[in-house]
């Protein structure tokens, strides 16, 4: 679907009178802005397009959501005491704004080239980014907050599906829960798939509902690796990084994959 159409759908289920959209054609975002509190979220609309190809009805229930929470929680205040086991790790590209649009410094961490990482507090349907002043209103300090989320995350359930290409095993972690790409900072679970790979392991965080392990067994499987980050990088509403990573000696380090030109099959008479 193009992205004007994506508009279309998105604004005729927008009911709430105190909202208002503005639509950026340069930069192809549709932002929704509550006129009560001045303040809004900005939807990527190339994003959403292959979600909207592949089941529109589905799509557009999950962006609403996504509209109406995200609305919702701009009106109301954090509140972290006594609501530490909600608090998580959340990835996101290094290019991801460090402040929010009404100017409150966002928390984070520095962690590869690639990828920052920013803290939540989870409140159901949604989280929320927890920024200074929230720490100074309630007391906490950077530290307590990053401990008390990298605690949070090692309880989270692993469980994946598998896949074999080529000799290589891929592993994906595709629970729903919002922060598969945060296992990428579960220190316990890339030492257990790393003890379990027979090859070199490769960790890739495409978009932030999915985390890949890669066991690599030969040069067919980088290329296969390549191929499917990008695709998921492409699909994905809140991309990440189509660079995977090789995990040895507790480190990340991006991989820059050139893929192989095909051979050419030659026919046998």
């Amino acid at each position: 679907m193009k992205s004007i159409q994506i508009k279309r759908e998105i604004e005729s289920k927008l009911t709430n009178n105190n909202w208002v959209t503005s639509y950026n054609r340069e930069q192809d975002t549709l932002r929704i802005v509550d006129k009560r509190v001045d303040k809004g979220v900005t939807i990527n609309l190339a994003n959403l397009a292959p979600k909207f190809e592949k089941d529109k009805e589905k799509a557009l229930q999950e962006t609403i959501n996504t509209i109406t929470e995200g609305l919702r929680l701009l009106t109301e205040e954090l509140e972290l005491s006594g609501r530490e086991r909600h608090i998580f790790p959340v990835i996101r590209s290094t290019s991801f704004p460090t402040e929010t649009s009404d100017g409150r410094q966002l928390i984070y961490s520095d962690h590869t080239a690639e990828t920052r990482i920013f803290y939540a507090l989870d409140q159901g349907g949604s989280y929320s980014l927890i920024d200074k002043k929230t720490l100074e209103k309630e007391k906490k300090t950077f530290e307590e907050i990053k401990e008390t989320a990298l605690f949070n995350i090692r309880s989270l359930n692993n469980e994946m599906k598998e896949d074999k290409v080529a000799g290589n095993t891929f592993y994906f972690l595709t629970t729903g829960d919002g922060y598969e790409a945060s296992r990428l900072l579960n220190e316990t679970l890339l030492k257990e798939m790393n003890e379990k790979a027979l090859g070199q392991l490769t960790v890739a965080v495409p978009h932030h509902d999915v985390i890949i392990f890669g066991d690599i067994q030969n040069e067919v499987g980088y290329d296969v690796l390549a191929q499917m980050v990008f695709q998921f990088f492409s699909e994905g509403g809140l991309p990440i990084t189509a660079l995977p990573f090789m995990y040895e000696n507790g480190e990340l380090e991006p991989i820059f994959i050139l893929a192989q030109k095909k051979r050419q099959e030659t026919k046998k008479d």
